[in-house]
C-alpha cells in the first residue's frame, strides 16, 4: 500500500498547521519493538540476488516508510509490482523484493527482530 502526500486525508487545517492522517495503514499486531531506519540506495540496486536463502527468497519483514527522494519498485511473491516515489508514504508487507529505479533516500520503520534477521543475511551475502 502506498499513498501520496496529497491523497492522505486532511484532518485539521488551521493557520500554520496542516494535519494529514491515513487510518488503517498496516497492522503491527504481534510484533515487538520497531527500529527506525534511514536508507540511501543507488539506482540499479536489486535485492533479489541478496535475498536468496531467506524464506521464499524474499524479505519477510513488513516496513512502513516515507520516500524522501527517488523511485523504488517492490515485487511480491505473486509477482505484483508497486512503485513508490518522492513524498509517498508506503507499507510493504512481508514477502517482497526491491529494485531501485532512481537514487533514493527513504525512512522506514520495521519490526526490529524480523528486519535484523534480513539485514544480518544481507551483511553475510555482501562479505564475499
Amino acid at each position: 500500500m502506498k499513498i501520496t502526500k496529497n491523497e492522505v486525508p486532511t484532518r485539521m487545517q488551521v493557520p500554520g498547521v496542516t494535519l494529514r492522517q491515513q487510518f488503517d495503514f498496516g497492522d503491527v499486531s504481534g510484533y515487538g519493538k520497531l527500529s527506525g531506519e534511514f536508507f540511501s540506495l543507488a539506482a540499479g540496486v536489486d535485492t533479489a540476488p541478496l535475498f536468496v536463502g531467506l524464506e521464499g527468497d524474499l524479505c519477510q519483514s513488513p516496513h512502513w516508510g516515507y520516500v524522501l527522494k527517488g523511485r523504488i519498485t517492490t515485487t511480491d511473491a505473486q509477482g505484483r509490482r508497486e512503485t513508490v516515489a518522492a513524498e509517498d508514504l508506503f507499507y510493504w508487507p512481508p514477502g517482497h523484493n526491491v529494485k531501485v529505479e532512481e537514487d533514493a533516500d527513504l525512512i522506514m520503520f520495521s519490526p526490529q527482530h524480523e528486519h535484523r534477521r534480513v539485514v544480518d543475511h544481507l551483511i553475510e551475502k555482501t562479505r564475499g
